[in-house]
């Protein structure tokens, strides 16, 4: 498949690998490429669940668009950050693949080939692994037998590539705090999906009983335990990855400013970048968590990232949306489903995310709507939370919202944010 390229210019591409490890060439050209084009302000977006790299870029390309206009007179440079995560192939993503979205009205109960390539693709070695799951769902068998088979084998490929980074607060490193869709009873687990599929389209659908329904509910089951090591990824190549080579930067390009900017989670992915700052690199003056996928408590007193924001020369600015249903329901149900008799909307207060009611137990941050931050900015320093709902608003169920982030609106809080001027 032929790469589509980004426009803006100049542009590098940084591409890491599951251990964080970047591709030396890539790197290299960036380091040296920053200071030779004369750059002040650099951008960094990073994807979130797109395996594709065609999709990643093209993302990157519409994304990126406004900006040269809205500065005309800021020596801006752009990276895009590719790395080994996945999509669902019947996930719709607004403007980029509209034939999806008519599809997207009913859940799948099967795996499509375009799936099962990017399961295996993602976790190297899985492809038997992967082919039962694909047999199980095809053929739905009676029984809970099947699903605790089904789960066996779900909990083998989340568990494949373990990798560290995974806790976002002091209850996700605790030994109880394994999201309970990988330990507790499958078939009950499945169900609990089956509801929520269920309350994401309102009466757009109606699923059946029985053994079907939770057949209905396994392959979201698998979608989800998916996200949940591709979460794990994202904070190891942020702070193994992405963070040192920051570092690298500031030595050798002491006045360069870099703006980080992440996407679901590649929110998550440039948040742990900053732990992976050296003590005295300040080159980070801004960073724009767009529908972050993980914990609203995450740079609070119990987080994991407790006072990484002070590690930015700048305000960390998290936009959210409360259409995102991906995260308003999906993300909380898959962090600690089973075990809680309390609906599926109270369980957001304790497990949402960021991207759904942004930055939580944290005294002072500043929250401001879209039109407010457009009008007046957003504060130069802290934690501030930015309701996008004004234009983060389509997409289809069960993800919602969560991918419709290229918006100009968007693009001018970013630079907001790290003070870049005309």
């Amino acid at each position: 498949m032929t790469v589509p390229e980004v426009h803006v210019r100049p542009y590098w591409e940084l591409m890491f690998d599951a251990g964080g490890d970047p591709e030396p060439g890539r790197r290299d050209r960036l380091l040296r490429g920053v200071g030779e084009r004369g750059v002040r302000d650099l951008v960094v977006l990073a994807h979130g669940w797109n395996n594709d790299r065609p999709m990643a870029t093209r993302l990157y390309d519409r994304f990126f668009a406004p900006f040269p206009t809205l500065v005309p007179g800021a020596r801006l440079g752009y990276v895009g950050v590719q790395w080994p995560s996945m999509r669902f192939a019947d996930e719709p993503i607004p403007d980029f693949d509209p034939s999806l979205t008519a599809a997207a009205a009913a859940p799948r109960t099967t795996l499509d080939e375009s799936t099962r390539r990017a399961l295996v693709a993602t976790f190297p070695g899985s492809g038997p692994v992967v082919e039962q799951l694909a047999r199980l769902l095809d053929r739905q068998p009676d029984g809970a037998d099947a699903f605790d088979r089904f789960g066996g084998l779900v909990r083998q490929l989340a568990g494949i590539h373990p990798t560290a980074c995974g806790a976002d607060t002091e209850e996700d490193g605790s030994p109880h705090a394994v999201p309970a869709m990988l330990q507790e009873n499958t078939q009950a687990v499945c169900l609990g999906f089956a509801d929520a599929l269920e309350a994401t389209a309102g009466a757009a659908f109606a699923l059946p009983g029985g053994f079907a329904r939770a057949w209905q509910g396994a392959h979201e089951l698998l979608r989800q335990a998916t996200y949940f090591a591709m979460k794990k990824r994202a904070g190891t190549v942020g702070k193994k990855g992405l963070g040192p080579l920051l570092g690298r930067l500031a030595q050798d390009t002491p006045g360069v400013r870099v703006h980080l900017v992440g996407h679901s989670f590649g929110a998550r992915l440039v948040s742990f970048a900053l732990a992976g700052l050296g003590a005295a690199d300040r080159n980070v003056k801004s960073v724009t968590l767009l529908q972050g996928a993980f914990s609203h408590y995450a740079f609070a007193s119990r987080g994991a990232l407790k006072g990484q924001h002070a590690r930015i020369d700048g305000p960390l600015v998290a936009c959210y949306s409360h259409l995102d249903t991906a995260l308003s329901t999906m993300y909380p149900l898959a962090s600690r489903l089973a075990g809680d008799d309390r609906g599926l909307l109270d369980l957001g207060a304790r497990w949402g995310a960021m991207g759904y009611d942004g930055v939580q137990d944290l005294p002072g941050a500043a929250r401001l709507t879209l039109a407010d931050a457009l009008r007046t900015g957003v504060p130069g320093a802290g934690c501030v939370s930015v309701d996008a709902a004004q234009v983060v608003r389509r997409g289809s169920p069960p993800a919602g919202a969560h991918s419709d982030i290229c918006h100009e609106e968007l693009a001018r809080v970013i630079l907001a944010a790290g003070r870049v001027r005309a």
